[in-house]
């Protein structure tokens, strides 16, 4: 998938170090609401045992870990997984993040677009979810425009790294919508 200046791919053995980069540089905004993937990518190693992971649960088709490469200069700027799913309904969640120098130029939108587009025409789902905290705006926008409509608030749903409980914004879209 691509658009812009950007190409949208499945995450791969050979993007250890740049996803580990992506991570790191990005640790301190991500630690709150990405609290799983930091507290286990603290190094190298355990950044290379978390691929596998997401890899393996990739080819079961219960985890599609997408990556956005800059094509300019072969970064890698942002993350959009598509996780949670289940294929009784079928459903899954979208969570995405961004590296801070990229912010606001709507990568994250657009991204997220394709990836929905590939979620209901090739994979078949039937609906797609994103859960985030209300102080997360750019989540929230990027749910927006992207046709998502809150659902509701799901009240103490997720342990923050600080080990509060906060309350998450549930989005939904349908195939049909």
């Amino acid at each position: 998938m691509e658009f812009d200046q950007y190409t949208i791919r499945l995450l791969n053995q050979n993007d250890l170090q740049d996803y580990f980069n992506l991570i790191e540089t990005n640790r301190k905004r991500l630690e709150d609401f990405f609290a799983g993937t930091v507290a286990i990518t603290q190094t190298i190693e355990d950044t290379q045992q978390h691929v596998n992971d997401i890899l393996s649960q990739a080819a079961n088709k219960k985890y599609f870990p997408f990556v956005v490469i800059d094509t300019t200069n072969n970064k890698m700027v942002a993350s959009v997984q598509v996780k949670n799913i289940d294929w009784s309904i079928p459903k899954g969640e979208l969570g995405y993040y961004i590296d801070t120098a990229y912010e606001g130029k709507g990568i994250v939108t657009k991204a997220t677009k394709l990836i929905i587009d590939h979620c209901f025409d090739e994979l078949k789902f039937n609906k797609l979810f994103i859960r985030t905290h209300e102080s997360n705006v750019p989540s929230r926008k990027v749910a927006e425009k992207n046709g998502f409509e809150l659902e509701g608030i799901i009240r103490r749903d997720y342990k923050i790294t600080s080990g509060q409980v906060v309350d998450l914004m549930y989005y939904g879209l349908l195939r049909t919508e």
